[in-house]
């Protein structure tokens, strides 16, 4: 199931969308005689590129999701927990470690360890499974932490959740009632805390990796379609599509029963003598 998600998630963002649109317009081309239906659906391909990789609109679409919460400041309100929710890595011995982090990671985790620094007493839960490779997300940010100066004693390691459901029944099962700071990507932080909340947690909201800006004065960077644009657009849907799945699958087990929770969880702790590769 959850590979078919993805599957389908995937092939549902602008640029696949797109692509298959106008593949079918070229199939259409080149073996019928509907040029007119052809011709609509390569016009809407191209266009829909254009328009998906173009500033003005990329960053409308979501900087609003982007900006709902604010970053995080220290307050004296005590922090037990602060968990970096993960986002994908590569195993490649011939990459320094920091690079074998995605950069939607590597940006989560360096919020994580700046809060971390603020609040030296409490406890850095790092999740997210292998996706694939023999080391987990968790344990490849760990890796990297430790490379950057975090204690092995500081870290807990969540290296089976999937996704952002499984994360926070898991992140349920070991911080319980505890105050919990939870790092995502700005984007992802409403749907992450409404995941959170149907675990019973009300964690403090520490939003990072903001990508959509008004602020660019080069209308040579603003006006010219680019793939950091069309990265912003992906990220809207991808969240938005998030968005419909949660509603769904909350409908699906109102009607069904409740909904089987993630079983408890126990968290790796790394101690002074444990080897992280």
């Amino acid at each position: 199931m959850f590979e078919l998600k993805k599957l389908i998630s995937a092939l549902l963002m602008p640029l696949p969308a797109m692509l298959i649109i106008g593949f079918i317009g070229l199939m259409l081309l080149w073996f019928t005689k509907k040029k007119t239906v052809a011709a609509s659906m390569l016009t809407c391909s191209l266009l829909g590129i254009f328009l998906f990789a173009f500033q003005p609109i990329a960053t409308e679409l979501l900087k609003p999701m982007e900006r709902k919460y604010k970053p995080f400041v220290p307050t004296e309100q005590p922090v037990d927990y602060i968990m970096v929710l993960g986002s994908g890595h590569v195993i490649d011995h011939e990459m320094p470690i920091t690079s074998q982090l995605s950069r939607t990671a590597l940006m989560r985790l360096s919020e994580g360890m700046r809060i971390h620094r603020l609040y030296p007493n409490a406890k850095l839960i790092l999740s997210g499974y292998g996706g694939g490779t023999n080391t987990s997300q968790a344990r490849m940010m760990a890796k990297v932490a430790l490379a950057l100066g975090i204690n092995k004693t500081d870290i807990l390691l969540l290296e089976t959740a999937k996704d952002t459901w499984e994360e926070a029944f898991q992140a349920h099962s070991v911080v319980g009632d505890r105050n919990l700071v939870l790092v995502t990507s700005a984007s992802h932080m409403e749907r992450a805390l409404f995941e959170f909340n149907e675990a019973g947690m009300k964690p403090i909201p520490a939003p990072t990796n903001f990508l959509a800006t008004r602020n660019i004065s080069q209308p040579w960077a603003k006006y010219t379609p680019q793939a950091k644009y069309l990265e912003q657009t992906e990220r809207y849907w991808h969240e938005t599509l998030g968005q419909w799945w949660q509603r769904l699958r909350n409908i699906i087990g109102n009607q069904a029963g409740p909904v089987k929770k993630e079983a408890p969880t126990t968290a790796v702790v790394l101690t002074k003598g444990d080897m992280v590769s």
